[in-house]
């Protein structure tokens, strides 16, 4: 990678799961979305740490159920404080369990209602050619055809400047993917004239490259494959940790697993 040894970015990223963990446990019975933050958190810390530019680059997160991923990479890489990260869910602040726009914080956008995020970074896409941006998606959201819509307009324009990134942990609040809406990702959006490439999403190398792939003058759409609650045992594949709350044994069986202890 261009910035730090493939080490320590996992490093960070072991962190990040711990502080997934402790701010989720912190919010106490209103909950965490800990499933969807787990399994995104490599992807972001590579993206923010490894691949853009904070100057002018601008990310977008459409997945906004896993927002307290996103912060904990921003923190990760240096983008929030430790101060503004532990305000996670704070009433009234601006680190709530689905982002809310905050310019000053690093978040231009919204989420909560899924289909939309892509829409939104085509369209400054294509007003800020001089910008690369970077949208993160579920593989569940993909479901809403808003998306697709989106997709045909940035491959249409062949906007070169636009990354989408698929956290494609087979998963959604509902259950697995394959037994609700299943289909080829990919292929879809090449068939919508997209550059498209597929890594396994907790393998920082492998991720760095495929976030560096040299486009042909068309949109990139990275395919990343995760594990939904990757790195806590109780919570992997397991769709009841969508969204909930740990209990004290819980929180501790998590916080030593991550440690190596269990």
């Amino acid at each position: 990678m261009a910035g730090k040894e493939t080490s320590a970015i996992r490093e960070l990223t072991r962190d990040g799961r711990k502080k997934i963990i402790q701010l989720g446990y912190k919010a106490g019975h209103t909950g965490a979305h800990f499933a969807p933050s787990l399994s995104l958190v490599d992807v972001l810390t590579v993206l923010f740490t490894e691949v853009m530019d904070r100057e002018t680059d601008l990310f977008v997160l459409s997945k906004g159920h896993g927002g307290l991923g996103y912060y904990v990479a921003m923190y990760e890489a240096g983008m929030i404080t430790e101060e503004q990260l532990l305000t996670f869910e704070d009433n009234g602040g601006d680190f709530p369990g689905q982002p809310s726009r905050s310019p000053e914080n690093g978040i231009p956008y919204s989420s909560g209602s899924l289909g939309l995020g892509l829409g939104y970074a085509a369209g400054r896409a294509q007003v800020e050619p001089e910008r690369r941006l970077f949208c993160l998606l579920g593989d569940g959201e993909l479901n809403e055809g808003s998306n697709w819509e989106s997709a045909m307009y940035a491959g249409f324009h062949k906007l070169a400047n636009l990354t989408a990134i698929v956290d494609y942990n087979k998963m959604q609040s509902d259950g697995a993917s394959e037994a609700i809406l299943e289909f080829d990702i990919e292929g879809a959006f090449r068939a919508m004239g997209w550059q498209t490439c597929s890594c396994d999403g907790h393998d920082p190398e492998a991720i760095y490259q495929a976030l560096t792939t040299e486009t042909d003058g068309r949109p990139l759409a990275v395919i990343a494959h995760t594990v939904k609650g990757k790195g806590i045992s109780f919570m992997e594949n397991e769709q009841a940790w969508h969204h909930n709350h740990l209990s004290e044994a819980q929180y501790q069986q998590a916080l030593a697993e991550l440690e190596g202890e269990a």
